[in-house]
């Protein structure tokens, strides 16, 4: 146990000084040849940015050492019960869980309520950002119990989404694809995958190399065409008032 601790945090600290330090480099040259900013300031940045280097190595220690782990256990086990319906019901519960604690998903949630000065709730956009997410899981959850083709989602759901494009309130079209990007954050990729990978591995006939993977890109959808849809409902709503 002890090893396996210190070997995922010796990859953590080497993961995480690699992508921090030429950050901290080109700071400081541009501190020094334009910025200038004052020393308390440099002082001050310098230090958030080794508070957030411990943040993920401790992050990413403990993605190797339990969370992957956890995943694939927990997808093993839905995944060898007959009723495939578990293994969908999964899904949905761990998609909303996973995006409601998501922290960059609050944060995007926060600054679309302060850029719309409070027209476009947090909370709202929290929920719907959960709860499509959880939708789109259940559906990949359900590609793999039934061994249903990504290109068969995928293709339609992008169809969709352009299509939303021109009925949607026009707000909401660059906050969706941001969105996008953000309900893919470390919970979603870390977790999620996991477990639809071990859950791959149990099915008879199901590769995890192939049937496993492709969640991802069904979450990055999710936001996409969940968001829009609200912003269509909101811009009737404004018809009709």
């Amino acid at each position: 146990m002890i090893a396996t601790v210190v070997e995922s945090m010796r990859h953590a600290v080497i993961d995480v000084v690699q992508a921090i330090i030429p950050l901290v480099i080109f700071f400081l040259i541009f501190q020094a040849a334009y910025l200038r900013y004052p020393n308390k300031y440099v002082l001050r940045l310098l230090t958030g940015m080794a508070l957030t280097a411990v943040g993920l190595v401790l992050f990413l220690a403990g993605v190797f050492i339990g969370f992957l782990p956890a995943g694939q256990e927990i997808g093993r086990f839905f995944g060898s019960f007959e009723d495939k319906w578990m293994l969908i019901a999964l899904g949905v519960l761990l998609g909303f869980l996973a995006t409601y604690a998501e922290p960059a998903v609050r944060i995007l949630c926060y600054q679309v309520e302060k850029a719309s000065t409070g027209y476009i709730k947090s909370q709202l956009m929290l929920y719907t950002l959960s709860i499509g997410v959880a939708v789109l899981v259940g559906v990949g959850m359900a590609r793999i119990s039934y061994g249903i083709p990504l290109a068969y989602i995928i293709i339609p759901g992008y169809i969709l989404a352009i299509l939303l494009l021109f009925v949607t309130d026009r707000d909401f079209i660059g906050i969706s694809f941001d969105a996008g990007g953000v309900a893919t954050g470390p919970m979603a990729v870390t977790f999620l995958m996991s477990v639809a990978v071990g859950a791959a591995a149990m099915i008879e006939g199901r590769d995890p190399l192939i049937d496993g993977f492709g969640l991802i890109a069904l979450i990055a959808l999710a936001p996409i065409i969940f968001v829009m849809s609200l912003g269509v409902i909101i811009r009737l709503k404004r018809g009709g008032e």
